[in-house]
């Protein structure tokens, strides 16, 4: 799995998502390779037979709707309920998708979009994207505290 993420993290397409922020100060591209793990790591626990290359495609490119959300000027409305459509859109001009990567792309929103995963790579995608929301957002949080805490000290 290491080697998919790898191989395909490393596309000049791929890596274009390292110039959008995600979520706090984390880029799209780490964001994306972070899911891809989290959702192989779930795999692992719950003893879930998955195939590996399609869940490392559609994790990395579940975010490749390749704008800056948090810019008021390039924010599209409705974002999380959109760019999902707009990254398999993106995704499927730059590559050729199987039908799993594409419901994993497709889907990963739920239940905020409210078709249901068809596949158990769409179903781990969507549950480590929030998890790795939620622990970008915790980072970023605690990275603004220390650095009120130093500009309160004087440093």
């Amino acid at each position: 799995q290491e080697a998919y993420i790898r191989s395909f993290a490393t596309r000049p397409e791929v890596r274009r998502m390292e110039q959008f922020v995600q979520h706090g100060n984390t880029s799209c591209l780490l964001h994306c390779v972070a899911v891809a793990h989290v959702s192989f790591a779930i795999a692992r626990a719950l003893h879930l037979r998955v195939r590996e290359e399609a869940l490392s495609r559609g994790a990395l490119l579940h975010d490749f709707f390749m704008y800056n959300w948090n810019d008021p000027a390039s924010m599209r409305p409705l974002h999380g309920f959109t760019h999902a459509r707009e990254a398999l859109c993106n995704a499927q001009k730059q590559f050729e998708l199987n039908e799993i990567e594409r419901d994993v792309i497709k889907k990963h929103m739920f239940p905020l979009n409210i078709a249901l995963p068809r596949y158990r790579e769409t179903a781990l995608v969507s549950a480590a994207d929030k998890i790795s929301a939620v622990m970008e957002l915790l980072h970023s949080a605690r990275s603004l505290r220390i650095l009120r805490r130093c500009r309160a000290v004087g440093l």
